[in-house]
């Protein structure tokens, strides 16, 4: 990693129509919600991925380099929103012991939206030449098709999985576990990634759109978000799939509000978030009840929690402490990531992990990397791993816990066909 200072300048511009527009087809790096975020354009300036270390944590050597390197930028930052200044890019592996890299990537520009206002960052090494090029979109490539298969967790498999993940909780191993199951395959090489990133920003705009490092999703579980001190966390436990009619829906909501099973599931994710939080924080509270959040495809179970930041922490630090959360491991925490090792046959990756952004003042909105794929490039191809998973607890049943995973894919094989 260089130690030459950064030089940032942020300045307002005219709006722009389609921010992705600007990013690059075969690597986008994208966070939208809504119409609003920040893209990169242009090339990477510099990427931090620290080696995994026995025992030790990526997250934690994420934050000191980020930290050092903030410190150190001169940044001119006239507009002072979420995503303005110098801001890196960032997914996380679910696993600490993943061979799969956790990366910040701080990109040379930041093209960005907050509103009704639009801004440019530039970022340099202080001792490079000052580039004044013009911004200039890149057409979209043509519509593509992708195709995904069974992976190695079978539909057979992952209900055998949870058949024994059943035999830990009740043998009082673990009150809940989240196991996933993968879908395999390809698309075209030389695809125009944008496509899916924009397809699931626009069907799908309650969610955070994202795409970093071959990692493109739509996540509805935001981790943590920091702003000006404040943080802000929503947790999503408890999942039924939505009604094909209105009495349907209104049966289904009722059921999942009312299930005993999926109240249980979410109050251990709460408090997981909140036992997490307490000592990063100055005040802390979270609403009585959770709410239901209805999404294009599925009813979730939902609690908002917020708090004031303790001084000097960052959204990474918070990053650090609150990942994994119940509602993608499981309760207790080791024994969940300990069977998960166990039942899953598969390196998760950056599945369930954190993805986002981090600024120079430690703000940053980061998700839990769900309804993702990965997208590694080949010669012939682009190979592609998704994953969905489901909370298993007392009571679940093999067939439901699968069904719930063929609804969250939907989002994402929907956007690959």
């Amino acid at each position: 990693m260089h130690t030459t200072p950064l030089v940032v300048e942020t300045r307002e511009i005219d709006p722009v129509e389609d921010l992705l527009a600007y990013t690059d087809p075969a690597r986008p790096l994208a966070w939208l919600r809504r119409g609003d975020g920040i893209v990169a354009v242009g090339e990477t300036l510099a990427e931090i991925r620290p080696p995994a270390r026995p025992g030790g944590s990526r997250v934690e050597a994420l934050a000191t380099a980020w930290r050092g390197m903030a410190a150190e930028a001169e940044i001119t930052d006239p507009i002072g929103l979420p995503g303005t200044g110098l801001v890196a890019f960032g997914a996380f592996t679910f696993d600490e012991e993943s061979t799969a890299d956790s990366v910040l990537l701080v990109p040379t520009r930041v093209l960005g939206r907050h509103g009704d206002r639009f801004w440019e960052t530039r970022i340099r090494l202080a001792d490079a030449a000052v580039h004044e090029d013009a911004l200039a979109t890149e057409p979209y490539g043509p519509h593509w098709a992708g195709t995904v298969g069974p992976g190695a967790q079978t539909p057979q498999r992952y209900q055998d999985a949870v058949r024994r993940a059943l035999t830990r909780i009740a043998d009082g191993e673990l009150s809940k576990v989240v196991l996933a199951r993968d879908l395999t395959g390809s698309i075209p090489a030389g695809s125009d990634l944008r496509r899916l990133v924009r397809a699931l920003s626009t069907g799908y705009p309650d969610t955070w759109a994202f795409a970093v490092d071959g990692l493109i999703g739509a996540s509805p579980e935001t981790l943590v978000t920091v702003h000006d001190g404040t943080v802000t966390a929503r947790v999503l436990a408890g999942t039924i799939g939505r009604g094909a009619d209105a009495d349907a829906d209104t049966a289904a909501s009722a059921h999942l509000a009312s299930s005993v099973k999926d109240l249980d599931e979410h109050q251990y994710a709460v408090q997981s978030v909140l036992a997490s939080l307490r000592s990063h924080t100055r005040a802390l509270a979270a609403s009585e009840q959770p709410f239901l959040l209805k999404l294009p495809n599925l009813f979730h179970l939902a609690t908002d929690v917020e708090g004031e930041l303790a001084d000097g922490e960052s959204a990474l630090d918070l990053v650090r402490v609150l990942h994994p959360t119940a509602a993608v491991a499981g309760t207790p925490t080791p024994a969940a990531i300990a069977a998960i090792r166990d039942l899953e046959p598969f390196d998760r990756g950056r599945y369930a992990g954190p993805v986002g952004w981090v600024d120079a003042a430690g703000n940053g909105e980061w998700a839990i990397a769900l309804r993702c794929a990965q997208f590694t490039a080949g010669t012939d191809a682009i190979g592609v791993t998704a994953y969905a998973g489901a909370g298993i607890v007392a009571g679940s049943d093999p067939e439901s816990e699968l069904l719930e995973t063929r609804v969250k894919f939907r989002p994402l094989v929907d956007a690959l066909a």
